[in-house]
């Protein structure tokens, strides 16, 4: 009768396997996990190493006692965003930082997707180019000239919008006091400056598509707008899912050059502007506090992590292979 071998030495024979596989593949692969070595040393240092600083969130940080040195306080930080100043508006910030980044997503996204479709059914390469190019010019331009932009069109006495106005003998607006029109001068702004980045993704992604498909289709006698609604748009919708997952990563954290150089210290439009990026850095620079800052950091990653923890269980449950994990 064969004598089984025992539980221990089964264990450590099949760890031992394991690992002179693990050594093989290394030996095997040394050249792909050499070239890892620069993304891996990235993430360590700029990813995880900083997350020790999480801990400035639950200190009475000093300079003198330092990040371990300082005392212990617990959740006391948080009031600051629950029980202290910000407690009236808190809940105000947030809705407002989440409003703004979903209508920043999906209107941006949906109008990425659009533009990539369009682009793509245009013939001629030279006009495609070049369009894609000055749609794309905007990306590299930074909010404090967007802020500029803005200023030299909705500025009361000198800008655009009132010199045209009073050309055609209409009242000059001051839209500087009118905190309902923007919200859409944000995600207008928002929109216009990531449209090319964006389509270009999308644009690459159609690219990807197996052209024997759209020959079938002719074939078929589909015309152009059936073959966008039937092959390219079911096609598109992983990757407009995976970019959408991606985005409500940081939902909670507002574009926050967009809002200070658009809206800058403007009172009158706080009510309707103001998120939480641009509230804490306000208390901050006013009451300068490493920990309640940290704090506040940590309140909206959680948040952001939440979102897509939540989101992407829903796609798993209707599509399993859209979701992220």
């Amino acid at each position: 009768m064969r004598k089984r071998p025992e539980p221990g030495l089964l264990t450590v024979k099949t760890k031992g396997n394991g690992m002179l596989s693990f050594s093989r593949e290394i030996g095997k692969n040394r050249v792909l996990y050499l070239m890892m070595l620069p993304s891996l040393a990235f993430f360590a240092i700029f990813a995880y190493a900083p997350l020790v600083g999480l801990y400035y969130a639950f200190i009475n940080f000093n300079f003198i006692g330092g990040l371990f040195g300082s005392p212990f306080v617990g959740l006391k930080n948080f009031e600051f965003l629950f029980f202290g100043g910000a407690h009236a508006v808190v809940w105000r910030l947030t809705l407002n930082t989440v409003l703004y980044n979903l209508a920043f997503i999906f209107i941006g996204n949906g109008l990425q997707c659009f533009t990539a479709i369009i682009l793509n059914d245009i013939r001629g390469r030279i006009y495609k180019r070049t369009t894609q190019s000055i749609m794309l010019l905007p990306y590299f331009v930074s909010f404090v000239i967007v802020g500029a932009i803005a200023y030299s069109i909705f500025n009361f006495e000198l800008g655009s919008l009132n010199s045209v106005l009073k050309v055609f003998g209409i009242k000059p607006v001051n839209v500087y006091m009118l905190p309902s029109v923007w919200k859409y001068i944000l995600v207008f702004f928002n929109t216009w400056k990531g449209l090319g980045y964006g389509t270009i993704i999308y644009l690459a992604a159609i690219m990807g598509i197996d052209r024997e498909m759209y020959e079938a289709s002719e074939l078929d006698g589909c015309n152009i707008f059936q073959q966008i609604r039937y092959i390219t748009l079911p096609l598109l919708k992983p990757t407009f899912i995976m970019l959408v997952l991606f985005s409500l990563g940081g939902i909670m954290r507002g574009q926050f050059d967009l809002f200070y150089q658009l809206i800058g210290n403007n009172g009158i439009l706080f009510n309707a502007t103001d998120i939480l990026d641009t509230y804490i850095y306000r208390s901050l620079v006013i009451n300068f506090n490493v920990s309640t800052g940290t704090a506040a950091g940590l309140y909206q990653s959680l948040f952001g992590f939440a979102a897509v923890m939540i989101v992407n269980a829903i796609i798993r449950k209707i599509n399993k292979e859209n979701a992220l994990f």
